[in-house]
């Protein structure tokens, strides 16, 4: 006999939060698989495409949000595909710059053509998205903060 859980509220609540990312994650890899990329891909350009500053493997897994090693391993399969470079920084020898070439300039443009997913929010209404928004940054800084907490690093300079 199989015997019933009862969660309590905020464990439903993580149940709905966690299975609706699930299904937003595989919507989007679907959806960007039409443009050749997978979602970590496609934030390596993102990233890489928007930052003021120069990048290392280490600022995008910060960026990310994901362990060093895994960024590392994605950015060298990614300048294998021809996605970016790395170049070693003149001035500090021993970190790798990562900047994107003509091709991931390409691979970055059709990737804004699949938006589907992106636009998703625009079912809600003007004040459900700032709700949103408020709901969302507030479990972002308590999951960070909560992270610090369980595995003080590679975390402790997450931007929040």
């Amino acid at each position: 006999m199989v015997r019933s859980v009862e969660l309590n509220e905020y464990e439903r609540e993580w149940e709905e939060l966690a299975a609706t990312s699930a299904i937003l994650r595989r919507a989007r890899e679907v959806e960007l698989s039409r443009a050749g990329l997978s979602v970590s891909q496609a934030g390596v350009l993102y990233f890489l495409k928007t930052s003021k500053v120069p990048l290392t493997p280490m600022k995008l897994s910060r960026l990310m949000h994901k362990q060093p090693h895994s960024v590392s391993g994605l950015v060298k399969r990614m300048e294998t595909d021809g996605l970016v470079e790395t170049r070693r920084d003149l001035k500090r020898k021993n970190w790798v710059r990562v900047s994107l070439t003509r091709k991931g300039e390409e691979a970055f443009k059709r990737q804004l053509t699949e938006w589907d997913v992106r636009n998703i929010t625009a079912c809600l209404s003007k004040s459900e998205r700032e709700s949103l928004i408020a709901a969302i940054r507030k479990l972002r800084a308590r999951a960070i903060e909560l992270l610090r907490q369980l595995r003080p690093t590679p975390y402790d300079e997450l931007p929040v």
